[in-house]
């Protein structure tokens, strides 16, 4: 969890959040621990998710015609 979030690509958030899920599902984890992991799980989830809405607005841009429709 050492790269800030905007620094990541998609995969790589995603990743990170496959991994922070898995950690939060052991029940291994202190209070604290958690705690600092669903945080940056929030994050990144967030991250993906304006990844994806982007990516989505482009693809939009990408499909009109050009007479706009």
């Amino acid at each position: 969890m050492e790269k800030k979030v905007k620094k990541l690509t998609f995969e790589e958030a995603l990743q990170e959040l496959e991994i922070i899920a898995s950690k939060l599902e052991s029940g291994e984890l202190t209070l604290d621990e958690a705690i600092q992991f669903y945080e940056k799980g929030v994050q990144l989830a967030n991250f993906c998710k304006q990844k994806l809405e982007e990516a989505e607005r482009k693809i939009e841009v990408l499909q009109k015609q050009p007479d706009g429709k």
